[in-house]
Formats: C-alpha cells, structure tokens, sequence
C-alpha cells in the first residue's frame, strides 16, 4: 500500500457502492463522472488492489470493494457527526441536533415539541431519523433518541419518562360493519393488524394477549406507522398508542380493559451533555414527550 488514501476517496467508493454506478454516484455527490472514475482509481492503486470488476453491466464490486462498505459507512458517519458537533456556537443553542425516533413518535409526537424548539432558538437545525435501532447513538448516527427499549450501555445518558399506553381501537365503520368484540377470543376472529417480524420485545407483548400471534394477522408490518393508518382507514382491529388514538374521534377503544404500556427513554451520548445545544434538546424532548396523555 502507497501513502494513505485522502478521506474523500472512501466517501466516493461509498457513493459508488450505494448508488452502484459511476455516473448516480457523481449525481448523489455532487461532482462529475470523470472525477468519481479518477478517485475509484485513485483508491485502487492506494490499496493496490481492484475494488470493481468493470464489464459491458457496469461495476460489480469485488469481495474487497464490499469489505470496505462498512469502514466507509463508519467514517461517513463519524464525519457527519464531527461537522454537527462543530457547528454549534460553545454556550449558546445553535447548529445542528440529529434526533432518532420511531416513525409514530417522529409523526405524532415531535413536530409540535420541535416547532417550539424552533421558535425559542431560531439558530437551531434538527435532522430527524426514523429509525428504532439501539446502536444508533453509540455509532454516532444520532446525537439523542427516543426508545422504547431501556438502553443498557454505561456510556449513554437517559432519562426514563412515563410509559405509553397500547390499547385496541377500531375505525368506528369498521365496528359498524363486523361487530364489536366483547373478549379476546370474539377478537381473534376479527380483522387483526399487527407485526410481521417477530422481535424479542414483540413476543414478550403478543406472550400477554393470548391468543394472539402474527399468524391470525389479516394485515403484517413491522410500520407502526402504517399500522395506524390502516386502523384509521378501517381495516381492522390494532393495538396503537391510547393518546394517538384520542385525537381522532372516529376511533373507538376496544376491549378497554386490556392495556400494555411501554417505558420510554430519552437518551444520548454522556459526551454531549455539556453542550447547550444538545441538552437544551435533550430536556425539550423530556418535557413534552412527558407531558403526553396515556
């Protein structure tokens, strides 16, 4: 190997591999194709090693061009972590917060306690990512988040909140049309909605509500989101959280006396918790999510 590769060159060969041509990587980057071509080259004869196979189909990356995706992603990630950090004033709420959020948090919990954010500090830019993976804060892909799930890791901070309630609900036609159940086993023979795959923390839930499991499902997906869109469009019956559920009056709580209830965290790194602008998010996220009806 020559002298170290320029850290552009890897952020090239990432574009390349996600985008898998030379000419969509030039477009996602911003730059021409020929430039893409001479940095693949470039990183190549660094390495001394090919990292495409180049034919009449395009660029096929070799087993050493694929080995490298996941570096690459670390150290993309890591330098947008760098320029968020640094692009905040010392002292005072300005620059760049990247929240991570489940799709129903970041839908119908957020925008309201962002746009206030927004408004006491007019310097302050927010990038929020749905996503539900724990590991997002410790790779730096988030600088805070909000989970369901308790983080164990010593290095992170969290505050836990009180937890959110699940509860059935049905779109008001639908129980027009089929009835509504008066105990779990009527409710198995509904129009259920409900997960696809099963996770440690969806078994342990469908382990309280016997008999149901993703097999008497009428309608599977991992999206919480798109499960509460379903629910509102009258698909069927689905477990959703009590508080989204009240805002809309055409939605009817069913078997009411059947809850589960979820602990919510805020969390992000310790090392950003001397910064104004990180904890000044941290807290807002804290006060208004804990502020929620359950």
């Amino acid at each position: 190997m020559s002298d170290d590769p320029d850290w552009a060159l890897y952020r090239t060969l990432l574009a390349v591999l996600d985008e898998g041509s030379l000419s969509a990587a030039a477009r996602s980057l911003g730059l021409t194709q020929p430039t893409v071509a001479r940095h693949v080259d470039a990183l190549e004869a660094a390495l001394g090693a090919d990292l495409f196979v180049r034919s009449q189909r395009g660029l096929e990356p070799t087993d050493l061009g694929q080995s490298l995706r996941s570096h690459a992603q670390i150290m993309a990630t890591t330098a947008a972590a760098l320029l968020r950090t640094a692009s905040g004033t010392l002292g005072s709420v300005t620059g760049t917060v990247r929240i991570s959020a489940s799709d129903v948090v970041a839908v119908e919990h957020l925008p309201p306690i962002l746009t206030l954010l927004r408004r006491d500090h007019a310097a302050l830019v927010v990038e929020l990512m749905l996503s539900d993976r724990v590991d997002d804060l410790l790779a730096r892909e988030a600088d805070i988040a909000v989970r369901m799930t308790e983080p164990t890791q010593t290095s992170l901070l969290a505050r836990r909140l009180p937890p959110v309630e699940l509860g059935f609900h049905a779109h008001r036609s639908y129980l027009d049309l089929r009835g509504t159940p008066a105990n779990m086993e009527e409710l198995a023979a509904h129009d259920l909605i409900g997960h696809d795959a099963e996770t440690p923390a969806l078994r342990a839930m469908v382990e309280q509500l016997p008999p149901l499991d993703r097999h008497g499902f009428a309608l599977r997906t991992d999206s919480n989101l798109a499960q509460l869109a379903a629910i509102r469009a009258g698909f069927g019956i689905g477990l959703c959280q009590s508080a989204v559920a009240q805002r809309d009056k055409a939605l009817v709580r069913v078997l009411p006396a059947i809850a589960l209830h979820l602990p919510i965290w805020i969390v992000m790194h310790e090392d950003l918790k001397t910064s104004a602008r990180f904890r000044t998010v941290f807290d807002a996220l804290a006060n208004g999510l804990g502020n929620m009806t359950v």
